[in-house]
């Protein structure tokens, strides 16, 4: 749980607004458990802008080939430094500190034959350049046949460590799938002696068949491509996270990828500053679905400029607590624009998610058993709205022909367009 620059400030973030994000999550929203600052894509180039990237960047590498910040728009780096005194500083709020990477060696490595740390080899040894990211100019790919292409891996996540980095996104590892480099950037990190959490992007057409070895390797990874801040991103989601939810344990977390809520757009890859254009009701089922499918969750917005009312969505504690405490998250059904999910909470607590994805308001008559809610007598809450639910006995014969039986207890839903309830039950004793 966290905040990311990208969808806010592309490749163009500073220190200052790394900071000022910071500052916000640990006065607003570490004690609701956000607690990851990420900086996003190309953190080293001098000329990054909004809208792109730079091929032939000349970005800012050390003697050995490895990626150190620009010192002009992370001033504290300057020196040889690194994000050393940034770790700092998010460290003493209480918070983590992410960065991002891409697979492989950068082309300026290769062009000015950086050696590699540590070994006699240099950068056009270890190149694998028929193997290079279709979507960003700034590396090519490692041929890890070569023993010292580890050895480069090595070299860069033993400056991360000696950095502070805690959380580092991994770009370029899933489409297509390239399990070399994952074993190699998880082997990285176990030998830089440094706790950090790995996490894999991007997610297109990524496979189940790959779940055993991403759990061995990765702390998470993505499952979609870009997910950005209008429906039908959104929907597209709900399929994915049918397939993967019930994979995601402390074994890793299949992820949804960032929360495109707040203020984004600001400098960013895609469209120009905005709030971001889902509806009220639309950022509610975005949340509902990503808490109750247990994705990591990487807020986009700049917060500090975020609309307050965004803002109160991340400090809901009873939604919060489903993505933190179920288990046994599964949907249990879809039919007709409406989808249900259940899960199981701590002790007797059950959860349930209902969905409408129609483009228009309706009226939900719901058997209480399609919720997988236990039998016996039990007390209902919809998380967001923090207000009891009642449900009531079905008599009429058009509620059985919406697939309640009569005599059957129903719960009556009133959903906006792309709207959702988050449920919460939970056992009453008997009098």
């Amino acid at each position: 749980m966290g905040w990311n620059s990208w969808d806010c400030y592309g490749t163009t973030v500073t220190e200052s607004e790394v900071l000022a994000n910071a500052e916000f999550m640990a006065e607003r929203l570490l004690e609701f458990g956000w607690d990851t600052v990420v900086i996003d894509i190309d953190w080293s180039d001098p000329a990054a802008r909004s809208h792109g990237y730079n091929a032939g960047a000349a970005l800012c590498m050390d003697d050995y080939g490895r990626l150190i910040p620009d010192p002009v728009r992370f001033p504290s780096s300057a020196g040889g430094r690194g994000f050393g005194p940034l770790a700092e500083r998010i460290h003493a709020l209480g918070l983590r500190l992410g960065i991002h990477t891409m697979r492989g060696i950068p082309r300026r490595a290769l062009a000015a034959g950086t050696p590699i740390l540590g070994t006699d080899a240099r950068a056009s040894d270890v190149a694998d350049t028929g193997n290079v990211c279709e979507w960003n100019p700034d590396m090519v790919g490692l041929d890890h046949s070569h023993p010292a292409a580890q050895a480069y891996y090595d070299s860069t996540l033993a400056l991360y460590a000696q950095w502070g980095v805690d959380f580092i996104k991994a770009d370029d590892m899933l489409w297509p799938y390239q399990a070399a480099d994952i074993e190699a950037y998880a082997r990285a990190i176990r030998r830089s002696g440094r706790d950090i959490e790995l996490s894999l992007s991007p997610g297109r057409d990524l496979s189940l068949a790959h779940l055993d070895h991403l759990r061995e390797h990765a702390t998470m990874w993505r499952v979609c491509d870009d997910l950005w801040d209008r429906w039908e991103d959104v929907e597209a989601n709900f399929a994915r996270f049918a397939r993967w939810a019930p994979a995601a344990s402390e074994q890793g977390w299949p992820d949804g990828d960032m929360l495109p809520l707040g203020r984004i757009g600001i400098r960013a890859e895609r469209g120009e500053p905005r709030h971001d254009r889902l509806t009220a009701a639309e950022r509610v089922s975005l949340l509902t679905l990503w808490f109750i499918a247990r994705s990591p969750l990487m807020i986009g917005g700049d917060l500090p400029s975020s609309d307050p009312d965004t803002v109160e969505l991340f400090r809901n504690a009873g939604a919060l607590a489903v993505h933190r405490d179920s288990h046994h998250n599964r949907e249990l059904f879809r039919e007709g624009g409406t989808v249900i999910w259940g899960a199981n909470g701590p002790g007797e607590v059950r959860y349930a998610a209902v969905f409408n994805l129609a483009g228009a308001g309706r009226e939900l008559v719901v058997d209480v058993r399609s919720l997988a809610f236990p039998a016996g007598s039990g007390a209902l809450t919809e998380l967001w709205s923090k207000h009891p639910l009642v449900t009531e006995s079905v008599s009429t014969q058009s509620d059985a022909a919406r697939g309640v039986a009569p005599g059957s207890r129903a719960l009556r839903l009133d959903l906006p367009a792309h709207g959702a309830a988050l449920i919460r039950w939970e056992p009453v004793a008997e009098q």
